[in-house]
């Protein structure tokens, strides 16, 4: 004889889900860098041969009038950030329509048409619609600091194309800037320095990861009930 199996309780259900949450919280790996913005290594330099005695040796020479500045590929460059944006825009939108239209009894047979005293073919038609509308948007960011990026590829017209990232640790998060572009070496400061604003087709990033950045994020359900697909 088979015995009955017990009912699975709403307790029951509830610690397994959360111990399956908590399982796959355990299973989430620590946030690394992008690999497509590592670092680019310098060509290699083919290995000098053996001293022969001479003031000059190949492959040790050292430019006298030539700036220290990147030019290679592997070089370093450091780009300072001074990134502000400001933008704001206003909207408002008025729309009023009526319409009315009146239809006068036809005859028939020399005579209205009524029942009970009611004239059946006189009709009449009204409509009245409005819509108001009003929407204000303003953004504003600011991104200052510097950033070391090494020269990933020296094209055909001598433009350098720079890529870099630098990661943060604080406490419990992790914080990193990456940026990507072009850079004209005739804009490269002697110091070595370009500022931001002189970077074509630049790709600026800044974002955290780690505790503190999920606690200041909505959950998926939260996501959702704000989401284009909510129908309330």
């Amino acid at each position: 004889m088979a015995h009955p199996r017990p009912a699975t309780t709403g307790a029951a259900i509830a610690a397994t889900c959360v111990a399956a949450l908590m399982a796959c919280g355990g299973c989430r790996t620590a946030p690394h860098p992008d690999e497509s913005f590592a670092a680019t290594l310098p060509e290699e330099v083919p290995v000098a041969d053996a001293g022969n005695g001479a003031i000059y040796q190949s492959g040790h020479d050292v430019p006298l009038f030539e700036n220290s500045v990147a030019h290679r590929v592997g070089d370093v460059l450091t780009i300072t950030l001074d990134e502000r944006t400001d933008a704001s825009k206003s909207a408002i939108t008025t729309t009023k329509k009526s319409t009315s239209a009146d239809m006068a009894a036809p005859t028939l047979l020399g005579g209205a048409v009524t029942a009970k005293g009611r004239n059946l073919l006189s009709n009449s038609l009204s409509d009245a619609s409005s819509f108001d509308g009003e929407g204000n948007s303003k953004q504003s960011n600011q991104l200052t600091g510097d950033i070391s990026v090494t020269v990933a590829k020296r094209l055909a017209n001598g433009n350098l194309l720079v890529r870099g990232q630098k990661w943060i640790t604080i406490n419990q998060g992790r914080e990193f800037v990456r940026i990507e572009g072009i850079v004209r070496p005739v804009d490269i400061g002697p110091d070595n320095t370009v500022s931001s604003s002189r970077v074509a087709d630049a790709t600026i990033a800044y974002g955290s990861k780690g505790a503190l950045n999920d606690s200041n994020s909505k959950g998926w359900l939260a996501r959702f009930f704000d989401s284009k697909w909510m129908p309330f």
